[in-house]
C-alpha cells in the first residue's frame, strides 16, 4: 500500500500532539511493508525545499514556506495536496482540518481513497484570526463533503460531527509515547531548581487555548509552601501572548518557564512532576496528559469532555473550565492529599496501558485503509454498450 501524509510539520517529532501522533504510527505501518511519503514543512524539518530524508522507513519530503504563520501551513498543505495527485497512492491521509481544505485536490488527478483526522476543532483555537478560523473551519467542511472517512481521536469529537452534520466517523485515539530513559538523579530538574515530587507540571504549547495563564494566577494565589510551578513547552504563533505569561510570573522565583524540552530532559520532568496540571479549554486528546498518566503521575485537569473521558472513575481530578476558584480549591485539595492523588495515578496509570496503545491505533488506522481500498475494489466496472446497442436505446 502506497500511503501520502499530509498536514504534519514534520519527522522526528519536536512538539505538537499531531507530529507525536504521525512518528508512533507510520514508522509501524513501514515495517509491515508499506510505504509512507510524509510531506512536511521546511522551516520545520530545516532542509532545503523538495528535500527528502528518510526516518524510520517514511521518506519525508520538505515542502517550501512563507515562514509566515499560519500561512506556511497553509501552502505546504496547498503543496503536498498537489503532490499526492502526481503519483498513484493508495491512500492520502490528511491530519488536521486546516490541511484539510485541500482533501479535493487528490481527486481530480488520482483514485486515491482520502482519510481526514480530525485532532481537534482548530478553528475555536484562540491564536487564530478571524479570517485564519474561517479557512480552518472550511477545512472542517471540506473534509465532510470530500473525504472517504473521518477518524476523530475523541468520543466528544466523534458525538459533534454526528450532531453537526449527521456524520458517522471512526474513533481513535491517541495514545501516550513510551519516554526515554531519564536520570535517577535529577540533575537536569535540579538545575532548574526544581525538586522531585515538589512541582506542578503544565506541559504543552504556550497557547491561550491551554489556559497556562489560569494556572499561573491560582499558584501566585495558592502559594503552596515547599512548591513550584514548571511550565515545558514553546510557543506556536503566540509570541504576544508567552511574553504576557512571562510577565505575569516576572516576580515569583517559583515559577520556572523551562522552554520546550525532549528526549531524556524532558521524560525527566515529566517522572520527577508532584502533580500534572492541564486547565486547556479545548484539547484533541492530550498526548502529554496521557504521558503522565502512563508514569504514575497524579492528574488535575479543566473539566473539559475529553478530560473527563480520562480523569473519570477516581483517575484524576477536574475543576470548572476558566474558573480560577475552582483551580485553586482542587490544587489546594490535590496538594494536601497525596496519598488519594497516589491511588488515582495508579487507577490511571492501569486505565491508559489497557485502553491507549500505539500497535492498536496503528492496526486500526491501517484497518481504515484496507477497508477503504477494499470496497473500492468491489466497485463493479460499468458494462460496456455497443454502438448498435446504444443506436437502438438513442431511437
Amino acid at each position: 500500500m502506497k500511503i501520502a501524509v499530509i498536514g504534519v510539520k514534520g519527522l522526528p517529532a519536536k512538539q505538537g500532539g499531531i507530529e507525536h501522533h504521525c512518528e508512533e504510527i507510520y514508522p509501524r505501518l513501514v515495517a509491515q511493508g508499506h510505504s509512507v511519503d510524509l510531506f512536511a514543512r521546511s522551516s520545520y524539518t530545516e532542509s532545503t525545499s523538495l528535500e527528502s530524508y528518510d526516518y524510520k522507513g517514511v521518506k519525508v519530503v520538505s515542502l517550501p514556506c512563507l515562514y509566515a504563520g499560519g500561512m506556511d501551513a497553509l501552502l505546504s498543505s496547498a503543496l503536498g495536496a498537489i503532490a499526492s495527485g502526481t503519483e498513484q497512492y493508495d491512500i492520502v491521509h490528511f491530519h488536521a482540518l486546516g490541511p484539510s481544505i485541500f482533501c479535493w485536490l487528490p481527486k481530480l488527478t488520482t483514485s486515491a481513497k482520502i482519510v481526514v483526522t480530525c485532532h481537534g476543532l482548530d478553528w475555536q483555537r484562540a491564536k487564530w484570526g478571524k479570517s485564519s478560523g474561517k479557512l480552518l473551519y472550511y477545512g472542517e467542511r471540506a473534509a465532510v463533503r470530500f473525504a472517504d472517512e473521518i477518524i476523530v481521536v475523541s468520543e466528544e469529537l466523534r458525538s459533534y460531527f454526528k450532531k453537526v452534520y449527521n456524520k458517522e466517523t471512526t474513533y481513535i485515539p491517541n495514545a501516550a509515547s513510551v519516554l526515554a530513559p531519564s536520570d535517577p538523579e535529577f540533575a537536569f530538574g535540579t538545575s532548574l531548581g526544581l525538586t522531585q515530587q515538589k512541582y506542578i507540571l503544565f506541559l504543552g504549547r504556550l497557547v491561550p487555548e491551554k489556559c497556562p495563564d489560569l494556572l499561573i494566577q491560582a499558584f501566585q494565589k495558592l502559594q503552596p509552601k515547599g512548591w513550584k510551578l514548571a511550565l515545558v513547552g514553546g510557543t506556536s504563533d503566540t509570541a504576544e501572548y508567552s511574553t504576557k505569561l512571562v510577565n505575569m510570573a516576572a516576580n515569583n522565583k517559583d515559577i520556572i518557564f523551562a522552554g520546550q524540552q525532549k528526549g531524556s530532559h524532558l521524560a525527566e520532568l515529566i517522572r520527577g512532576a508532584g502533580l500534572f496540571v492541564l486547565p486547556s479549554k479545548l484539547e484533541g486528546l492530550p498526548i502529554a496528559m496521557l504521558e503522565a498518566m502512563q508514569e504514575g503521575i497524579p492528574v488535575v485537569a479543566s473539566d473539559i469532555p475529553v478530560h473527563q473521558q480520562l480523569t473519570s472513575e477516581q483517575r484524576g481530578l477536574a475543576f470548572q473550565v476558566e474558573n480560577l476558584d475552582s483551580c485553586i480549591s482542587t490544587l489546594d485539595w490535590a496538594i494536601h492529599h497525596p496519598e488519594e492523588m497516589a491511588v488515582m495515578a495508579k487507577n490511571a496509570q492501569k486505565y491508559v496501558q489497557t485502553h491507549y496503545n500505539w500497535e492498536e491505533i496503528s492496526a486500526e488506522t491501517l484497518k481504515v485503509y484496507t477497508t477503504l481500498l477494499s470496497s473500492l475494489k468491489k466497485v463493479e466496472p460499468p458494462i460496456p454498450v455497443s454502438s448498435s446497442t446504444y443506436e437502438s436505446s438513442a431511437y
